[in-house]
């Protein structure tokens, strides 16, 4: 059953000549783990801003076509009323914090859809745990560092525990370790809640492994869909701009050499690791 429904959408920013999403057709289904990626300019934030009405109603501008995730019609819905299905972690934490604490920053969302302040507290408390900045509950958000603002703003989307999560790299403060511990902790909500994610990212190296749809743009349409082993070990995607991760390019040139490691290319080291051990075992 799909909870994103896209349909011929066409979006057009106030005053720009072209368009930033061009004829775009997509499914998503409930508790899929779609990523989403591209070069620089492709319309991936745009399409982000469509699935909780940012796009129209806050920036504007001429949509055509029909977007419907989680049953409802984004033309005909507010952003507030799209916040109960979909949490929205920008790329930039300081567009989305401004309270005086980490602990009230996360507790927000919660205060304005009315939960009760023993579930509130139950829920901020497990949101600063799984990204783990309890430690950090009393600091002002403004005092701590670049990485740490930005867990702050994935856990107040957690906390509020929406059917749909959406990232548009999420993860652009944070060195890879840090970054890898992230994307952990959503693609566990993914697994053990069916929530539905959609990411945005560039560090295909990192996110392959999690997704089990990977959307490739390129000038406001989708290049190519399905999943990250099918389209990663298609030679255009490379020609378009899209960092192939380096245990997937490894496996292509071992393939083309004659040395046939599985018949799966991996996606990350750890499974390509595996895929070699197993061949050099026999």
């Amino acid at each position: 059953m799909a909870i994103i429904e896209i349909s011929d959408l066409v979006y057009t920013y106030p005053g720009a000549s072209k368009p930033s999403i061009d004829g775009l057709s997509l499914n998503i289904e409930k508790g899929d783990f779609v990523l989403i990626t591209g070069p620089s300019g492709c319309g991936k934030t745009s399409l982000c801003r469509a699935f909780n009405g940012l796009v129209p109603h806050f920036y504007q501008g001429d949509l055509k076509g029909q977007v419907i995730v989680a049953g409802q019609d984004i033309m005909r819905k507010q952003i507030f009323d799209m916040a109960k299905h979909v949490g929205l972690v920008f790329q930039s934490p300081e567009n989305q914090l401004f309270a005086l604490s980490v602990e009230k920053d996360v507790a927000f969302g919660l205060e304005n859809l009315g939960i009760s302040r023993e579930e509130m507290r139950k829920r901020v408390d497990w949101a600063l745990n799984l990204t783990g900045i309890y430690d950090l509950r009393e600091r002002s958000p403004h005092e701590v560092s670049g990485g740490q603002q930005q867990r702050v703003a994935i856990a107040s989307v957690l906390a509020m525990q929406p059917e749909i999560i959406v990232l548009d790299e999420p993860t652009s403060f944070l060195d890879p370790l840090s970054a890898e511990r992230i994307f952990e902790v959503i693609y566990k909500l993914n697994q053990e809640q069916d929530i539905t994610v959609v990411l945005v990212e560039h560090r295909l190296d990192l996110t392959a492994k999690y997704a089990n749809h990977l959307v490739v743009m390129d000038k406001g349409k989708i290049c190519c869909e399905g999943h990250p082993k099918d389209i990663l070990f298609n030679d255009e995607i490379s020609r378009i701009g899209v960092g192939i991760p380096k245990a997937t390019l490894l496996y292509k040139k071992l393939k083309a050499d004659g040395f046939d490691v599985n018949k799966q290319p991996p996606l990350s080291s750890d499974e390509f690791a595996d895929q070699l051990l197993r061949v050099l075992s026999k």
